[in-house]
């Protein structure tokens, strides 16, 4: 049974603050996340300054700033990155962080991380894609925005460049803040199991646990969900988040998937076996049944228990024959 990694995903939900990301981090320990996520990025090479902001981040910002000084507020200072990634030590938990160019990889990569994630707008930047393949870590993809083509293509030029297929896993993301469950498009989980053979997951980005839920019943064996102190704080990504109390019920139910799915054979389990004499059925005596009376469907009957009798589905091995001795009503028939 493959157990669920959960990702905390906090991204620019710290508003520039350490002492707001200190606290989300503390949150996603106590739900007991397997890993907390941050963006590094330099803004100046990721957006010219005139950028216009996506729908949903003028949205949830209600401001006319542009999307270059947006993420001037956002970005992380070395020494910002130093006192998070000690915090994650001390809480036990596992810093993990989106890196959106070639610099922030080289900073990130300081910190020897077992694991860089790659962003979904990041997909076609072959650039990003050849040097982070080339440091033979392992890689989360997500995949938001992307045809089938593309993520096939940026996974196999990250193999090109030097990272084992087995450690690469594929996220199946809806880049929308938050995405419609209609939107989700789950099933292609199947596909990316049989195209691209590696490990997936689901980056979700819905309000609720059902979409995460049945991404870990088709396979996902990673799922990241977006945190935060208050839906209602200024930011664009505060809406499409969970809040510590459903984080926390998140965590547990989407951990204890696997162990619901159970194995593929129908098999019964401990419990079932013990309750079975109880509820199934062995043969007894209709009526009182006389010393060579044939026993037929009019004279025997099948009821519960099943307890050292002949059980009910062996009933057509006593039709016909000849009874050796009187039977009572309800006596269990033997031969």
């Amino acid at each position: 049974m493959k157990k669920i990694k959960v990702i905390a995903e906090i991204g620019v939900n710290h508003n520039g603050k350490i002492s707001l990301a200190k606290k989300l981090i503390n949150f996603a320990s106590l739900a007991k996340a397997d890993f907390v996520k941050f963006q590094i990025f330099k803004t100046d090479h990721l957006t010219i300054k005139n950028s216009k902001k996506a729908k949903y981040q003028s949205k949830n910002l209600n401001n006319d700033i542009s999307q270059y000084k947006m993420l001037k507020n956002y970005e992380l200072n070395d020494t910002q990155l130093n006192l998070l990634i000690k915090h994650c030590k001390k809480k036990k938990i596992e810093f993990l962080a989106s890196c959106f160019d070639v610099d922030s990889v080289k900073r990130y990569l300081r910190y020897k991380p077992k694991y860089i994630k790659i962003p979904s707008g990041e997909i076609t930047n072959h650039q990003l894609l050849e040097f982070i393949g080339s440091k033979k870590k392992k890689i989360i993809l997500s995949t938001g925005m992307s045809k089938m083509q593309e993520v096939k293509k940026a996974i196999d030029l990250i193999i090109k460049s030097g990272t084992k297929r087995k450690n690469i896993t594929v996220l199946q993301c809806t880049s929308d803040y938050p995405a419609k469950l209609k939107d989700t498009n789950l099933n292609c989980i199947k596909s990316y199991k049989e195209i691209l053979k590696t490990n997936i997951g689901f980056s979700d980005h819905t309000i609720g646990d059902a979409a995460s839920l049945v991404a870990v019943a088709l396979g996902a064996v990673v799922i990241e969900k977006h945190i935060t102190i208050n839906k209602k704080m200024k930011g664009p990504d505060h809406l499409a988040s969970m809040e510590y109390k459903d984080f926390k019920k998140f965590v547990g139910i989407v951990k204890k998937v696997p162990l619901i799915l159970g194995k593929k054979i129908k098999t019964p389990s401990k419990n079932e076996l013990n309750n079975l004499k109880y509820v199934r059925k062995s043969i007894y005596a209709k009526e009182f049944i006389k010393k060579g009376n044939i026993f037929s469907y009019n004279n025997v009957i099948a009821k519960r228990p099943c307890s050292g009798g002949i059980p009910a589905n062996k009933i057509l091995k006593i039709l016909g024959k000849i009874s050796k001795k009187n039977f009572h009503i309800d006596e269990k028939i033997t031969l």
